[in-house]
């Protein structure tokens, strides 16, 4: 059975929408046929069922390409995905009030919206004195950083250590969750931070000079894409690869950090290798579909291959899911990221009240007041929604709450 929705038009490559039961915004039906006149695109484009209005590119949204890529496709947040650990810990080994573990975990984790530790730190979010594992990770990722700025040294910034290991703002989370059998799993979800978004920013600049120059008529400036051979191309390949291993590695580290906290505050030991997952939902990496090596840009999209495990995380206040993949070749093997906001974030402030949300999130640990408005439960779609349309691409292994939530 088709459980995916094909929009077809003479000027564009197919379409094929896995968005029944969900809200389909109409303007984000027309930027994803602007995607798909793209003459780059191999054999179609697929939607995701949180698809959603983007900057160029929708985001919940698979783009395979040949011989090029979409740089503002990819994005400014390279390489943002989700981590989550399920630990032995269960639900009886948390205390009744919450609050103590959040403000603990707030400190543990430099983050958008809370006063740092130390006076230093060159910026709100971020480490003032740098940890050791945060310092030693950065001596790794340094050379390949380096020979990526002796090339374009705009994006050169001293800062870059002091935000690996730090969560960021927006919709960026660090959340504890019970699943079905109250086991307890550390989740989080953030990317490279500023320096995957100078990398983004300059390469979607170059692309849109390039265009200028070679493209004619997109539908969009903001589809600007590189091409194989092209001055920037090789460079941008390398460029966005790193960023992808920051943001890896940048979540690795804020994990490790809760844990330890986690066990710090609540005083028990615990085993925390149960099983972790570690994915992108923002990036671009080179595959094989349908006969034909291409480029596959997942914006707001994760890899579902095979038995592949994978995170799809709702709202605050509503369910996520561990997933693992079902290696649907229509797809090109991908799922959901998440819910997909159905409301902009100006939007949800004028919408949604402080009492509206607090009911929302009755039952978890999270900030209320008016700067988490836009993240809301009801400014996405329902995960449920999401998860029944996309059936076909994966299967639910693990459903988490949380009961705790720290955002950005």
């Amino acid at each position: 059975m088709t459980t995916y929705d094909l929009i077809e038009s003479e000027a564009a490559s197919p379409i094929k929408a896995w968005t029944k039961g969900v809200i389909f915004d109409p303007n984000a039906r027309q930027q994803l046929l602007n995607i798909a006149r793209l003459p780059i695109v191999h054999r179609w484009v697929a939607a995701m069922p949180d698809v959603h209005l983007g900057l160029g590119a929708t985001v919940g949204t698979v783009i395979p390409t040949i011989d090029a890529i979409i740089p503002a496709a990819v994005g400014v947040d390279i390489g943002c995905g989700m981590m989550a650990v399920k630990t032995s810990l269960v639900a009886a080994d948390l205390p009744d009030n919450l609050a103590k573990l959040r403000s603990a975990i707030e400190r543990a984790v430099p983050h958008g919206r809370t006063l740092l530790r130390n006076r230093r730190a060159r910026d709100q979010g971020a480490w003032g004195e740098v940890p050791d594992d945060c310092a030693a990770a950065w001596q790794r990722l340094k050379p390949g950083f380096e020979r990526i700025c002796a090339k374009h040294p705009v994006i050169e910034n001293t800062n870059n250590v002091h935000h690996l290991g730090t969560l960021g703002t927006g919709n960026h989370f660090i959340e504890i969750c019970l699943d079905e059998s109250q086991s307890v799993w550390a989740m989080l979800h953030s990317g490279s931070r500023g320096v995957g978004n100078r990398i983004g920013r300059h390469f979607i600049e170059l692309a849109k000079l390039d265009a200028e120059r070679h493209q004619r008529n997109l539908p969009d400036a903001d589809l600007a894409y590189l091409t194989a051979g092209a001055a920037y191309f090789d460079d941008y390949v390398e460029a966005v690869g790193w960023a992808q291993d920051f943001a890896r590695e940048n979540r690795r580290l804020m994990m490790n950090h809760v844990l330890d906290t986690m066990g710090d505050t609540l005083g028990v030991g615990f085993d925390r290798e149960a099983l972790a997952v570690n994915c992108h939902h923002n990036y671009v990496r080179r595959e094989r579909h349908f006969g034909a090596d291409c480029w596959v840009t997942r914006k707001g999209a994760i890899s579902a291959r095979q038995g592949e495990l994978g995170i799809i995380p709702g709202s605050m206040g509503a369910a996520s899911y561990i997933v693992r993949g079902r290696g649907n070749a229509e797809s090109f093997t991908s799922a959901s990221h998440g819910a997909g906001r159905v409301l902009s974030r100006n939007a949800a402030k004028k919408h949604i009240d402080l009492e509206q949300h607090r009911k929302a999130v009755a039952g978890v640990e999270c900030r209320i007041d008016a700067d988490v408005i836009d993240e809301s439960p009801a400014a996405y779609k329902s995960i449920d929604a999401v998860m029944n349309a996309q059936r076909d691409l994966v299967e639910v292994v693990h459903r988490l709450k949380q009961v705790l939530c720290v955002k950005g």
